[in-house]
């Protein structure tokens, strides 16, 4: 996948745990881990905007693109 989660660095940085942020962000600690692993293929801007809210950060801190080495890019005009 080309988009990498950082949730274990903000934790980590922050001095929370998976179930501290669940609980703040009203989802389960079983979705949450989905994300953090990386298995997650999609997430709610309702989501997003609330982990980004509890953990003081931008949705850039916490997803990274990694373009892909198979796939070539594209132009556009």
């Amino acid at each position: 996948m080309s988009i990498s989660v950082h949730l274990d660095e903000l934790l980590a940085a922050r001095g929370m745990t998976l179930s501290q942020l669940a609980n703040e962000v009203g989802i389960t600690v079983v979705n949450l881990s989905v994300l953090k692993n990386g298995r997650a293929k999609a997430i709610r801007f309702s989501t997003l905007s609330r982990l980004c809210e509890v953990l003081e950060c931008q949705p850039g801190d916490l997803l990274r693109h990694q373009p892909s080495r198979e796939t070539p890019r594209r132009r556009t005009r």
